[in-house]
This record gives structure tokens, sequence and C-alpha cells, in this order.
């Protein structure tokens, strides 16, 4: 096993130490393209064994709904590597320069991280965007993707590999672990540094947890999506209506989902049962305390404690009501994520103060929490949220995923 992931790890170091230039990268992505339409019938066959796979095993709903692949999925799947051919090449741009007094020029460029290691569950759309991501940034991937999984990655991989190898570069630039023991995962996380420069996992929490908990390798990434939509007493209704309809039941499995809405005291007896009732008409539970319970005239059920602190990834919405945007802040920061949280209201003054003091590392005024992807912010793609106070936070997407370096450039000059 040690011997298994070493060679991995070394190859994928070798593989990193490539310059490959805008040009031939672009290239490899359009053939990576084009091999995904070409071997499109293919892909949904080995995404059909995984799903049968998945169903009998007896994975989550929403873990299935992330796996199932169909044509319209694949098409996404191509814009957004076509997205990522369109965008500027991240490596070896300068972020800052200024001359000293003593004559030094100084300069801040961007670099390449080197290997990046994922570690993730049931998305195959996570193999190809973070493959063409980190090639394109100019890094080398490791990816061990879950067994649930495991034919969907494979052929994508295959395809990826096959399009660097109809340029000349090294396929080692894309590798994926196929075996299925966890241990590998221990290993990759506790054994690994001198290979692995960065580890991104993606997946529910436990697993989030598990890697944040045992790797001995910085870690991108956020534990959950606690996201929180805030109707302030300035709101409008049909606004909020519609905001919150879509945060919650767009995608209820997407960690960019409204799990718990706040209302402000004020407008609860107006907003609260078409708010609500639109919610429940789509078959979403709603789950509310005692002051929303009073007012709404549908099915609700009582809250309690850990419902603030719950991430449901499903068709369940937890509803507070609160006095002021100042407690709202204050539940915000003491239940969320720091992930994405959202305020709507016509007060700028009130918005202002919401965006400045919540901890989240998206802030939304008057828009869905769903926006809360790379995509969605023109990045192309994303490897993932991060949560970390730490740069990069929000959505990490090509710009994110490089390093820099200070180039001092002289004529002879010596420090006194």
């Amino acid at each position: 096993m040690n011997k298994y992931l070493n060679s991995i790890g070394q190859k994928a170091k070798k593989a990193s130490l490539n310059k490959i230039n805008s040009k031939t990268k672009n290239k490899v992505l359009n053939k990576f393209v084009n091999l995904i339409e070409k071997e499109k019938k293919n892909i949904l066959n080995q995404n059909l064994k995984d799903t049968k796979f998945a169903k009998k095993n007896g994975y989550k709903e929403n873990l299935i709904e992330r796996l199932i692949l169909n044509e319209k999925k694949l098409s996404l799947i191509k814009n957004s590597i076509k997205n990522i051919i369109n965008l500027k090449d991240p490596v070896d741009n300068t972020l800052e320069k200024w001359r000293r007094p003593n004559g030094l020029f100084i300069k801040k460029v961007t670099i390449p991280i080197g290997v990046i290691g994922v570690i993730y569950e049931s998305r195959p759309n996570v193999t190809s965007d973070i493959s063409s991501l980190c090639f394109k940034s100019g890094s080398s991937v490791i990816l061990r993707g879950g067994s649930e999984a495991l034919n969907t990655n494979k052929i994508l991989v295959k395809l990826f590999r096959q399009a660097l190898r109809s340029k000349s570069i090294d396929p080692n630039f894309v590798q994926y672990i196929q075996n299925k023991n966890k241990k590998l995962v221990d290993f990759m996380l506790s054994k690994m540094q001198d290979s692995i420069n960065i580890i991104i996992p993606r997946g529910g929490k436990r697993l989030i947890k598990k890697v944040q908990e045992l790797s001995n390798i910085p870690v991108i990434g956020h534990l959950e999506g606690l996201c929180h939509t805030y109707v302030d007493k300035d709101a409008n209704l049909k606004m909020a209506t519609n905001i919150i309809y879509n945060a919650k039941l767009r995608n209820t499995s997407i960690c960019g989902a409204t799990e718990t809405i706040l209302l402000h005291k004020k407008i609860i007896k107006k907003f609260c049962n078409p708010i609500l009732k639109q919610l429940a008409d789509s078959n979403c539970k709603i789950i509310g305390d005692k002051y929303v319970r009073k007012y709404y005239k549908g099915v609700i059920s009582k809250s309690k404690e850990s419902d603030w602190s719950t991430e449901y990834l499903a068709p369940i919405i937890s509803v507070k009501s609160v006095d002021s945007n100042d407690e709202a802040i204050s539940h915000i920061n003491k239940y969320g994520t720091m992930h994405t949280d959202c305020i709507i209201t016509k007060n700028k003054k009130t918005a202002k103060k919401f965006i400045k003091n919540i901890k989240s590392s998206i802030a939304i005024h008057n828009a869905s929490t769903q926006f809360a992807d790379g995509g969605e912010f023109g990045f192309g793609a994303e490897v993932g949220i991060s949560t970390n106070k730490m740069p990069p936070r929000g959505p990490v997407g090509l710009n994110q995923l490089v390093s820099y370096k200070y180039e001092l450039l002289g004529k002879g000059q010596v420090r006194k």
C-alpha cells in the first residue's frame, strides 16, 4: 500500500515540474471536451453501474442525486471545462510590483502549487472540474473518489489522461487512486506531505472532519454549509418569497442551500404565510419557533435547539424569529459555519451592517444563497468553497489555485 501511494506521489511530483504554456493547456482541455462528447454513451453506462451499486448499498438520496449523470449534466460538465479554457492562465501573473529606494525592483508573481490531493464523494463533475482547474493552474492532481462513483471516475480520468498523451504531455498530471481500501486515505493524509502540497476534501461532514483531523498537509475546504437567509423588516415580500424558494428548493443537496430562515418579528404576520406556504406546497417540511408557529397557518413542527445547527441537505427548513438585524447577525455567527448567508432588505444601511459583521466567507444582499458557486462567480468552475480564515476563502477557482513568490531584480546591490 505504501509503495503504491508513494509511487503515485512521486509521479505526480515529477509531472508538476513540467511547465506547460497556455496554448497547449487549452488544447488539452479542448481534447478532453471532445473525448467526453465522443464517449458520452460509455460514460453514462459506467455511471449507471455506479448508480445501481449506490442504490443497492443504501446510499442516501442526496448522495445518489449528486452521483447520477445524464445528457444534461454531461453538457454542464463540458461547458464548465470550456469556461476554464476561456479564462486567463493564472500562472506567471504579476500581482504587485514596486521599486525600493536602493533601486531593487520587486515583483510578486503567481506560481503553481505543485501537487494537489483531492478526496471526495459521489460527484463525477468534481473529477472533471478539479482535473481541469489543477492542470490549467499548472499543478498535478491525485484523485481519491468514493467507491460509489468508481466506474464513472475511472473513465473520466482515462479520457483526461488520453487528452494529455495526445499533446505529448505527462499523463501523470492526473492520477486516480482506484484501490477501495479506506486505509489509503489515512496514509495519503498523514504520510504524503513530501509529495502532496494541498489537500481538498469534497463530501459530507464525516469525510471532511476526518480529513481536517488527520491531515498533516494544509487543507482547503469547509465542514458544513449551514446557510441562512434573513428577511429584514424593510424587505420586499415578493422578492423575499422568490429568493427563499430558490435558495432552499432549487437544489437541496448542495452546500449553498439555505437551511434556516430568520424573520424579523415586525414582518412575520404578513410575510410568513406566503413565504412558507410556497415552500410547503413543494413538499418542504417547515420547522419553526413559537413566534413563527403563532402566525403560520400551515403544518409546522416545533423547533428544537439542534435545528439551528443542522444542515438538512433535504427539503426541510427551520424558521426563527428575531427582534433585530443585530440578533440575526449574532444568531448566524453563533450557529453558522462561515459559508454563505444572505439578508433581504431595501435598507442599504442595514444590509451594509449585516454584510460587514457576519463571519461568512460569502455575504449576500438580495440574492439567493445558491449563488455560492465558483461558476456563478465567473470562475469557470470551483474545487469547492473554503471557510478557512486564511486564504483562499469562498469559492476556490482557477485564480485561487496558485501560490506566489517574490522576484527581486537588482544591479549589484548589497545590504548595509
